[in-house]
């Protein structure tokens, strides 16, 4: 089958199209994502899901008789590719949207440019206060739940189940990334009544490495012994940090955000993944929802190899999302008009058993949080009053 992704950088190298029977009136779309790197499980599984779906409106004959196509290149996770991918896509490739980007750190660099260029950027991999503006920026359409959303679920979830919040630690990417889900739980601790949230056991890492000891001596000599571990990372950091961690914390339980990249985290744990809880901003993907069935059809469609996940399910409600705002669009498809067609997009059943709404005042689709745990080398779904703390 035919891929109808345009130029793909991947490791510096240009691919040439993989179609040429394109369209002179093709709807361009960009993304800056991670093809490369430690969070490349989660750039290509991204881009998989908006692929899927693309190619399922284009097969079906486009919008209005335009396919869509993307131009995918590779930041690596680093911000300063990524903010020149985004001056190439919007300069040389022409693209009227960006979607699907990967990552905070680099949203800090592409946000502007998005803003500063006037075209959208649309359901980023990121739940970052930087893409959450109030009132929001115009550029910027977010899909899923922030952060602080996140931490704020599991933040209610382990005091209701009777854990102190002094026996609450942090291991974070020093980063714009882990410093969102910080402050999003240290706020949700903070309204929760909890005075000196902030001087709560605090370990970090740096971005796109694996060294992750400090930052566990530095929970390890806290105070109290933590109990609970919120954790905002990337996979293989994570899962070196919860190996080691266990080892002396081996009653601890590890809380990660959406973004660490869930079935690349279960892999590389191993028989250590039992018991790590991991909150998502879209339903399991084994789920009978409507458009979870329509993603694992239409992603077998596109890529008959491919294994089924949350970020790529993630990318492909996006993208479902994405083309309802471009049909909504009245007039020429353009960055403009595209904002307007998708600012008009309200209470629409997309298929994932809540409703998604944005307007002027939000641009946020979805607020809902969806916690997992593995068991038995399987996700599933948590509720935090039947979590079983030792």
């Amino acid at each position: 089958m035919k891929k109808i992704v345009a130029f793909t950088v991947v490791a510096g190298a240009l691919i040439l199209p993989l179609s040429q029977n394109t369209l002179a009136d093709d709807i361009k779309v960009g993304m800056s994502t991670a093809l490369s790197g430690p969070a490349q499980a989660l750039g290509t599984n991204v881009r998989l899901g908006v692929e899927s779906y693309f190619n399922k409106i284009n097969t079906q004959g486009g919008i209005k008789g335009n396919k869509i196509k993307l131009f995918a290149l590779d930041d690596g996770y680093e911000p300063a590719k990524a903010g020149s991918n985004m001056r190439t896509l919007i300069d040389q490739n022409k693209v009227v949207s960006i979607i699907g980007n990967v990552g905070t750190p680099t949203a800090i660099v592409t946000v502007p440019i998005a803003n500063e260029k006037k075209v959208p950027l649309v359901g980023a991999f990121t739940g970052a206060g930087v893409l959450r503006q109030s009132p929001p920026d115009r550029y910027i359409i977010n899909y899923r739940a922030s952060y602080a959303e996140e931490t704020a679920s599991m933040v209610e979830g382990l005091l209701k189940k009777g854990i102190k919040p002094e026996e609450i630690a942090f291991f974070t990417q020093n980063d714009g990334y882990g410093d969102a889900g910080y402050k999003g739980a240290i706020s949700a601790l903070k309204k929760q009544g909890v005075k000196h949230a902030d001087k709560l056991a605090h370990g970090r890492y740096t971005r796109n490495t694996l060294n992750v000891e400090d930052g566990l001596s530095t929970l390890l000599d806290a105070d109290v012994e933590p109990k609970a571990i919120i954790m905002v990372g990337a996979y293989a950091p994570c899962a070196k940090f919860i190996k080691l961690a266990k080892e002396d914390l081996p009653e601890a339980v590890f809380l990660n955000v959406s973004f660490v990249g869930s079935v690349a985290l279960k892999n590389a744990l191993g028989k250590d993944a039992e018991g790590v809880i991991i909150t998502q901003v879209v339903p399991h993907f084994e789920s009978d929802l409507p458009a979870v069935k329509s993603y694992r059809e239409d992603v077998k469609k596109f890529d008959a190899d491919a294994s089924f996940g949350f970020a790529s399910l993630e990318g492909y409600l996006a993208a479902k999302i994405y083309v309802e705002g471009l049909q909504k669009v009245k007039g020429d498809i353009t960055p403009d008009n595209i904002v307007t067609g998708l600012e008009s997009i309200s209470n629409s059943d997309i298929g994932i058993g809540t409703l998604v709404s944005y307007d002027l005042e939000d641009h946020q689709a979805s607020h809902k949080v969806w916690p997992t745990i593995i068991k038995d080398g399987a996700f599933q779904s948590l509720s935090w009053d039947s979590l079983n703390l030792k």
